[in-house]
């Protein structure tokens, strides 16, 4: 498994090369005809955060998790290792929050969140992300509280491309480049980048063994199987990171439009830490097909046809640790998404209507290895070919009122979701979703307030996960039902009112949300068997952002969010009612200086409150309060060369964001009552120089 290489963009063979052939040779066709740049304008309804320019501004790494946990205060950082970082939006998670990358809903394969949906994305392929809070969605499938769309860069008529370098402390690594052009009627993109990082070191100076040993050494790690990296293995990078991505655009005519495009990212011994396992390789590739037919006639201003599919490989072992070093465990999982979605956008009076179906179809299977070798069938199956089929229906109405604007949106689903195990039961989910949003503009302010109702299925892992064999008292070996195949589906009824204000100088937008989660899907660590219950929950927050202008040269912007959540009674067997993952207040303050149209500079403070209120009984601990100052700047030399240096961390602090909810699966204390904390990097240095043609 270690030799596993690059190669693996072509192992499944032609289709690869024959969209890598039809890409070179568009761009040699089409490269002869001189074109001109085009600007994507980007606009957003009243509560949607918008995050530009990823593609520009986030060079440090490939890790989306990272780049949006700086840039919003809503979001907070899962942190499980160099990259491949999971978020939390507005305090909540996984498939609490819906993420799609132009369009395609990406689904990781790992049960323990090390490949999440962000994690299939790098900044470098971002044109800007779309963060819609609330239950405001019905175009897509399981968006229960908040809705993150990504949107990557597109192809541009004018020949042009860029390719950029950068180098960090730990010896991290990128080259990476894009090429885009065509004709008025064809445009192509290519785009590719490697990377690769030792492991961090904290601000105590520990990397990955040596946080592991700080635990072992103060005797709080339980040693029944030791977790630490073999010799061989401890001065191993952190990961390997390679990526591709070609896109086709077509105006066939006028008002016909043809979209293709195709991703791949291969992912190579990715080391976390904190975890039982590490990451033998994390493939996906994702397909994606739009047509879009304009103005064909009175009740048909824009027809859109969306198919895709999402495939995703992830086998994770022991096999680097010392507990593998005679005989290791492998858990190999994928996950294939397919879908497809129809919608019709048109004008009747003061309407505007889209009506659309929606569906979609997600596979995902597991199964364990010992020494390479299946295990025997009864205890093979972890995830056992699981398919989630979702079909819907969804209308949206846009009312214009003079200054006033009226959003209605309905979506009915009905979801079957089936395994391959006999044993467990079959589950049929039907929902009635909708929401009410009004927006009210008044000069240069902006009143918004909705209500809606949103609903999410369990997934795979909450219904039929089965872990791995374990040695009983009585000196058998039983493998134990983790997952409750009875769950009933999470219903969110919530309200949001916010306002946004311009001055001449200043920006101004604040939110506050409360929400109802009905059967709130919960992980009970008390319980030995069938740990994921349903639990009735609320949960609330404000958040507040902005900008000053204070001079033509230098601005301030900000923000902070706050949440709570409490469970309405204490889960089967414990005490508390704290929600979990519910992060404490959070801001971000930055200093921007342009010293002129070649010469920036970025101070910011991203800082927390301590975690005073967690979910003890199901493995959070208490955090310390935290505050961390990050200096960039970028300079602008001979035309087409950028040259950006940076500290993260300067003063180089020791501090941890992610806590330890025990739906993952991390590395136990000797109580068993925590897990592991991972702190995260300590001082890092980058560099990067961005040549652009």
């Amino acid at each position: 498994m270690c030799g596993h290489t690059y190669s693996r963009f072509f192992e499944n063979g032609e289709k690869m090369k024959k969209i890598v052939g039809l890409s070179f040779a568009c761009a040699l066709y089409l490269h002869a005809t001189p074109v001109e740049l085009g600007r994507i304008q980007v606009e957003a309804k009243a509560d949607t955060e918008v995050v530009k320019d990823v593609h520009g501004e986030d060079i440090k790494s490939a890790d989306l998790a990272e780049a949006l946990f700086k840039q919003s205060p809503s979001v907070s950082l899962v942190r499980r290792s160099g990259i491949a970082n999971d978020v939390i939006v507005r305090g909540q998670k996984k498939d609490n929050i819906n993420v799609s990358i132009d369009g395609v809903k990406v689904c990781g394969a790992c049960p323990n969140r090390m490949d999440p949906p962000v994690s299939h994305v790098l900044t470098n392929n971002i044109d800007f992300i779309e963060i819609n809070e609330g239950p405001f969605n019905v175009e897509d499938f399981g968006v229960l509280s908040a809705d993150v769309k990504v949107h990557t860069i597109k192809p541009t008529k004018a020949w042009s491309g860029d390719i950029n370098l950068g180098y960090g402390s730990w010896n991290y690594q990128k080259a990476a480049f894009s090429l885009s052009g065509g004709t008025d009627a064809v445009k192509i993109l290519l785009s590719g980048s490697t990377e690769s990082s030792e492991q961090y070191k904290d601000g105590n100076g520990d990397d990955f063994v040596g946080q592991i040993q700080r635990e072992m050494d103060a005797g709080t790690i339980n040693l029944t199987k030791n977790p630490q990296y073999q010799d061989k293995y401890k001065s191993m990078d952190a990961y390997e990171k390679k990526t591709f991505m070609s896109k086709l655009f077509w105006d066939i005519t006028d008002s016909q439009e043809l979209k293709l495009s195709y991703t791949a990212n291969r992912s190579d011994n990715v080391l976390y830490p904190s975890s039982k396992m590490d990451a033998m390789y994390d493939d996906s590739d994702i397909y994606n097909l739009e047509y879009t037919m304009k103005n064909m006639g009175k009740y048909s201003k824009a027809l859109s046809v969306q198919m895709y599919q999402s495939e995703v490989e992830h086998p994770m072992s022991t096999e680097y640790r010392n507990m593998g070093a005679v005989s290791f465990m492998t858990h190999a999982l994928s996950t294939k998404m397919q879908g497809a979605k129809v919608k019709n956008s048109f004008d009747v009076a003061n309407h505007t209507f889209e009506v659309g179906v929606d569906y979609s179809l997600r596979n995902w299977d597991g199964k364990y290895y010992k020494n390479d070798v299946a295990l025997p069938e009864k205890f093979l199956h972890s995830i056992y070919d699981v398919d989630t089929q979702n079909k819907a229906l969804f209308l949206k109405d846009k009312m214009h009122f003079g200054a006033m604007i009226l959003d209605m949106g309905l979506r009915y689903d009905v979801t079957e979701i089936s395994s391959k195990n006999k044993a467990q039961q079959d589950n049929n989910y039907d929902e009635l979703n909708g929401y009410l949003y009004a927006t009210y503009k008044k000069g240069d302010s902006k009143y918004y307030a909705g209500f809606g109702k949103s609903s999410r299925v369990p997934d795979g892992k909450e219904l039929y996960w089965i872990g791995s064999p374990m040695k009983m008292p009585d000196g058998s070996m039983k493998a134990l039902a983790i997952g409750t195949d009875s769950l009933r589906a999470t219903k969110n009824y919530e309200f949001d009112m916010g306002l946004e204000q311009q001055f001449d100088d200043a920006s101004f937008k604040a939110k506050l949300f409360y929400s109802q989660l009905d059967d709130f899907i919960a992980y009970n660590a008390s319980k030995k068997m069938n740990r994921y219950e349903n639990v009735d929950a609320t949960l609330y927050g404000l958040e507040m952002s902005g900008t000053y202008i204070a001079t033509a040269s230098f601005y301030v912007d900000y923000g902070f969010a706050y949440q709570r959540g409490e469970k309405k009674r204490p889960l089967e067997g414990q005490t508390g009612t704290n929600m979990p993952e519910i992060p404490p207040f959070k801001y971000n303050v930055a200093l921007n200086y342009e010293w002129d149209s070649t010469l920036n500079m970025r101070t910011e403070y991203v800082g927390s409150s301590s975690w005073t209120e967690f979910d003890a009984e199901n493995g959070e601990q208490a955090l310390d309060a935290y505050g961390v100052l990050n200096v960039k700047m970028t300079k602008k030399f001979a035309k087409n060369f950028a040259l950006t240096v940076g500290v993260d961390n300067l003063f180089d602090s020791t501090y941890a964001v992610s806590n330890t909810y025990k739906d993952l699966i991390l590395l136990p204390t000797s109580t068993q009552s925590e897990v592991m904390l991972l702190n995260e990097p300590g001082r890092y240095v980058y560099t990067n120089i961005n040549y652009t043609f």
